[in-house]
């Protein structure tokens, strides 16, 4: 199964009061985010976790030691520092600012930050972002995968194909009779 998610900002005390996060600490906060991150995923599954995982050093090492039955792309958050990558870098299948990915013949643009146009988006490709903690309206065919905005759970690619369902058309989307000879493609 593929699982998408991001800004978990673990052990980051204030998060809480920036997001309006309903935990009385840090300890309930980091504790509801990884068991539930836990109780969703199974062992092999995939994780494409789009940034912000935590400031500390220590915290990040217990991260991929608990998840490390986990296939996990990272893409870099803005909180994400240099000492938290380099464990990253160890523990994952691939650390980027940016990423394209196919999946069940959906193509998905993954960053960090919200997009206006990106890559096939004219096609109605999607694009996965955190970093707006759920305060940031989607364009067309765009979900906020971060934990704020999905009661501080991951979400699967069988939500996700429920929820763009539901979406817009990209605003730069060409439908296929306005193609030129499919050429675009």
């Amino acid at each position: 199964m593929y699982w998408f998610t991001a800004d978990f900002h673990l052990s980051h005390k204030n998060i809480i009061k920036y997001c309006n996060r309903p935990f009385k600490d840090v300890e309930q906060m980091d504790t509801v985010i990884l068991t539930n991150l836990e109780n969703s995923l199974e062992s092999g599954d995939i994780l494409y976790y789009l940034g912000d995982l935590t400031f500390k050093e220590e915290i990040a090492k217990e991260f991929f030691e608990r998840f490390n039955d986990l296939k996990i792309y990272y893409i870099i958050g803005n909180h994400d520092n240099p000492k938290v990558l380099k464990i990253a870098k160890q523990n994952c299948v691939s650390i980027s600012n940016l990423m394209d990915i196919e999946i069940e013949g959906l193509f998905i643009t993954l960053c960090h930050y919200a997009m206006r146009v990106w890559n096939k988006s004219h096609f109605n490709a999607w694009q996965l972002y955190g970093h707006s903690h759920g305060t940031l309206d989607p364009i067309g065919k765009q979900y906020d995968v971060g934990v704020d905005n999905n009661m501080f759970r991951p979400i699967s690619i069988t939500q996700l194909i429920r929820i763009m369902t539901e979406l817009p058309n990209n605003l730069n989307y060409i439908p296929p009779e306005k193609r030129r000879n499919n050429s675009l493609t």
